[in-house]
C-alpha cells in the first residue's frame, strides 16, 4: 500500500514528486527505465518554468550552469532577412523579469532527483494497467506484482496508461516531424545569448546556445514518404537540414555540421486536441494526469516541460491541503474522508488546469501552422505584420505565476501545530 504513486519518471513525475516532498508529503515514483529518462537534449524554460523551479528549490544550480537568452531573432527562410527581433531582458506584465534559458533534459532530471531521498523512485518498472478498488486503485505490473495506492498520478508521457484509463485518446500526429540536435564544443562556440528561428516555405528551423560550449538546433516541417526515409540515418539528417537552408549565416550551418551524428534525434509531432481537454476527465476519483500524459502539444511556444512544472506546482498545493485537512480531521471514517478529500483536491486542480493548457496547446497549433505556412498571404503578412506579433504570444505565454510551496507549507504545519496543541 502506498499513499501517492506517480506513473513516470520524467520531468512532469519527477517534478510532482518533489513538489509533495516538499509540502511533506511521500510519494512513489514508478519507471519503466532502469535509470533516469535522460534522452532528448534541451528544453526551453520561459519565466513560467523558473518560478516553478525556484518553487522546488532548483533553479539556482540550473542557473548556474546555462545561458540567460536576451535576445529572439526571427529570419525569412524566402529571403534570409531579420523580420523580428524582440527583447527578453524586459519586465514582466505581473512582476519581475522575463527570464528564458535552454536548459539540458538531463541536467533538469538530475537536479529534482538529487532532491528526492532515494526510495522514492522505483526504476525498472513498468505498469500493465489499473484496477479500481474502489477506495484505492490496484497497479498490475509487468513483473506479475501489484501495488495499491490511495492516489495515482499519470506522469507516463503521450501513451500513458493511466490516460487511457481516464478514457483519454492516442495523442495526434501532427502533420509534421523534427529533427533536433546538440552540438558539444571543446572550447567556447562564441554565439550570443539569441535565440535564433528561420520560418517560411514549411519550416521553422531554430538554434541557441544552452551554454558556453553547447548548441541546440531543430529543424521541423512536413516530410514526404522519402524524406520520412531519413529516420535512422543521422548523417543523412544532418545532410538534409544543412541542404535545405539556403540563406544562413555560415556559423550556423558549421556548428550543424560538427554535431556528431549520436547527438542527432527524428521523430514526430504530436498533440492532443483542445476539445478532448475541454471534454476529457483530467481527473478521475483519485486519479489524475500531469505533463505530457495530459497534454501533449507541439514545440511551437516551447512550452511544453514549462507547462509540466506548472502542473506538478498546483497539484501539490491542492493534494498538500486535502491532506492537512484529513489530519485535522479525525472524527469521520478516515479511509472514506481522505478519498472524498483528495477526489475533490483533484478536481479542483483539473478544473484550474483545463483552461490554461488549453489556451497553450491551441496557440502553439496556432502559431506553428502560421509561422511554417506557405501561402502568399500568410507568408506576406508574417514577413512584414505577424512575425513581430508571434514572437511577443511566445514571451507572454511564459508569464504565469504558478504560485509557490515552501511558505505555504510552513504557514500551514504552523496552523496545524497550533491545533494539535490546542486540543
Amino acid at each position: 500500500m502506498e499513499e501517492i504513486v506517480i506513473v513516470g519518471g520524467g520531468i512532469g513525475g519527477l517534478a510532482t514528486a518533489l513538489a509533495l516532498h516538499r509540502m511533506g508529503l511521500k510519494s512513489l515514483v514508478l519507471e519503466t527505465s532502469d535509470s533516469l529518462r535522460c534522452s532528448g537534449f534541451a528544453m526551453a524554460m520561459w519565466s513560467n518554468a523558473w518560478i516553478a523551479l525556484d518553487a522546488l528549490g532548483v533553479a539556482d544550480s540550473l542557473r548556474q550552469h546555462h545561458t540567460q537568452i536576451l535576445e529572439m531573432v526571427w529570419l525569412s527562410t524566402n529571403t534570409g532577412r531579420q523580420i523580428s527581433r524582440t527583447s527578453l531582458n524586459s519586465k514582466r506584465r505581473n512582476s519581475g523579469s522575463y527570464e528564458a534559458r535552454f536548459v539540458e533534459r538531463k541536467a533538469i532530471l538530475e537536479a529534482i532527483a538529487k532532491e528526492l531521498p532515494k526510495d522514492y523512485i522505483m526504476f525498472s518498472t513498468k505498469v500493465d494497467y489499473i484496477e479500481d478498488m474502489g477506495y484505492f486503485k490496484m497497479l498490475h505490473l509487468a513483473n506479475g506484482s501489484t501495488l495499491t495506492t490511495k492516489v495515482l498520478i499519470g506522469a507516463d508521457g503521450v501513451n500513458s496508461v493511466v490516460a487511457r484509463w481516464l478514457r483519454f485518446k492516442k495523442p495526434r500526429f501532427d502533420g509534421r516531424w523534427s529533427i533536433r540536435g546538440f552540438a558539444h564544443f571543446t572550447g567556447i562556440h562564441k554565439l550570443e545569448p539569441v535565440f535564433l528561428q528561420c520560418i517560411g516555405n514549411g519550416v521553422r528551423f531554430g538554434i541557441v546556445p544552452c551554454d558556453d560550449t553547447s548548441v541546440y538546433w531543430f529543424y521541423i516541417w512536413p516530410p514526404s514518404d522519402q524524406e520520412k526515409g531519413l529516420k535512422g540515418n543521422q548523417a543523412m539528417m544532418k545532410q538534409f537540414v544543412l541542404s535545405n537552408l539556403k540563406r544562413v549565416p555560415p556559423k550556423i550551418l558549421e556548428i550543424i555540421d560538427k554535431t556528431k551524428d549520436e547527438d542527432v534525434l527524428f521523430s514526430p509531432l504530436s498533440l492532443r486536441p483542445p476539445w478532448e481537454l475541454f471534454w476529457g476527465n483530467i481527473s478521475k476519483d483519485n486519479v489524475c494526469v500531469v505533463g505530457d500524459a495530459f497534454h501533449p502539444m507541439t514545440p511551437d511556444l516551447g512550452q511544453g516541460g514549462c507547462s509540466s512544472l506548472e502542473d506538478a506546482i498546483v497539484l501539490a498545493k491542492y493534494i498538500g491541503q486535502a491532506k492537512l485537512q484529513g489530519c485535522a480531521d479525525t472524527n469521520k471514517s478516515q479511509l472514506q474522508d481522505d478519498y472524498v478529500l483528495i477526489k475533490d483536491a483533484l478536481g479542483k486542480y483539473a478544473q484550474e488546469r483545463r483552461w490554461r493548457v488549453i489556451e497553450l496547446t491551441t496557440t502553439a497549433f496556432i502559431v506553428g501552422n502560421i509561422q511554417q505556412s506557405c501561402g502568399k498571404l500568410t507568408s506576406l503578412l508574417r514577413e512584414h505584420v505577424l512575425a513581430s506579433f508571434l514572437a511577443k504570444v511566445m514571451v507572454n505565454k511564459g508569464d504565469y505565476d504558478c504560485g509557490k510551496l515552501l511558505f505555504e507549507n510552513m504557514e500551514k504545519k504552523f496552523n496545524l501545530d497550533d491545533r494539535i496543541n490546542h486540543d
